[in-house]
């Protein structure tokens, strides 16, 4: 029996998910929520670049989609800059007993430990009010340092640090929003854009090192942040605008999470605007990479190299953050209600996704 899906938004992962959720033979797609006019009306098809028509059109009508009674939201709508608004919106969905699978707030991936209760009690209380569950993921926060990083120490002997990188070329990566206004690219040096202000990295990616703690069977004593910027040699262009030269073009930063005075789980990203900038950080495997690296006895490293149809690593993130969410639809639907962490669920696997 197929399950019923909604798709809330259509942006850089929503596409995706759209044509993820086209893949799968045990998914129906019910319905599709867009914000703007422009794309209401439009069959689900267009908007996600199938070149056919999927038989559903978009539409801003929330409380139409919700009266559809799906199975599950697969919510892909930003979250970052309106955080208030997407926690209201996943309460709404899990009160009128509809699962969730969510690529934000990030956060909500593993909370404890990460945020107040204050932000997560009114998610919980909506989804026993409902009777339905909440799962929260992607490729980073998501599977590139849960199931792929545990998976990994399931052959260690010894494990004295888990670290986790993304290393990647942000260049086309096209969301002004996300590469000017929150991680502060093209900012002169000396402004700390959003993501650095304090405690920001801890709640955007401390759900990260306290899930992988959690994994291990480790308490942490607490969790710290580094990080680091370059300056563009030069004034050059990238998909969402001009990086003048001396402003922001490369960020790296750490959340350590430390245990007897060192860092024992450790999520880290290299994000270069240029494959020249920073010479002597990590480099990426192949165009770009998320990389696992347990120390220990022995040492092991692993890198999941990206690339998508298109030649580009950065579309292949998208629509790994979007199908980790599509292909656990069945799994999340199954399970006991409540907000969901990777460790609640079973593996989640390809299944029926193998071409004829």
């Amino acid at each position: 029996m197929s399950a019923r899906v909604v798709q809330w938004s259509t942006g850089n992962v929503g596409r995706h998910a759209l044509a993820g959720i086209a893949a799968r033979p045990d998914l129906e797609l019910a319905g599709v929520w867009v914000s703007s006019e422009a794309k209401a009306g439009r069959d689900a098809g267009e908007l996600a670049g199938l070149g056919r028509e999927l038989g559903v059109r978009a539409t801003t009508d929330a409380d139409a989609l919700l009266a559809l009674r799906p199975d599950c939201v697969v919510y892909t709508a930003m979250a970052d800059n309106r955080l208030t608004e997407a926690l209201d919106d996943l309460a709404r969905f899990l009160r009128a007993g509809i699962n969730v699978v969510s690529s934000s707030p990030v956060f909500l991936q593993f909370p404890d430990g990460v945020v107040p209760p204050e932000l997560t009690d009114p998610v919980r209380a909506a989804a026993r009010e409902g009777g339905a569950s909440l799962w929260v993921n992607g490729i980073d926060p998501g599977f590139a340092n849960d199931w792929l990083p545990l998976t990994v120490t399931s052959i260690s002997e010894r494990i004295d640090e888990v670290r986790c990188l993304e290393i990647l070329d942000y260049s086309t990566y096209d969301n002004r929003t996300v590469l000017f206004d929150i991680m502060g690219f093209g900012s002169p040096l000396e402004q700390t854009p959003m993501l650095l202000q304090p405690g920001v990295l801890s709640l955007a990616w401390g759900s990260v090192v306290r899930q992988l703690a959690a994994g291990l069977g480790v308490e942490l004593d607490g969790v710290e942040e580094h990080h680091e910027r370059l300056p563009a040699p030069e004034t050059f262009g990238i998909a969402s605008g001009t990086i003048e030269k001396g402003t922001a073009a490369a960020l790296r930063f750490e959340i350590r999470g430390m245990r007897g005075g060192r860092a024992v789980c450790v999520l880290e990203h290299v994000t270069r605007l240029r494959p020249d900038l920073g010479p002597d950080w990590p480099q990426p495997a192949g165009q770009g990479c998320y990389r696992v690296c347990v120390t220990g006895e022995p040492d092991y490293t692993l890198d999941l190299r990206l690339l998508g149809s298109d030649g580009d690593h950065n579309t292949a993130g998208l629509k790994a953050t979007a199908m980790r969410l599509v292909n656990a639809v069945p799994a999340v639907v199954a399970a006991p209600p409540g907000l969901l962490t990777a460790l609640d669920l079973p593996l989640v696997t390809g299944r029926g996704l193998v071409a004829p």
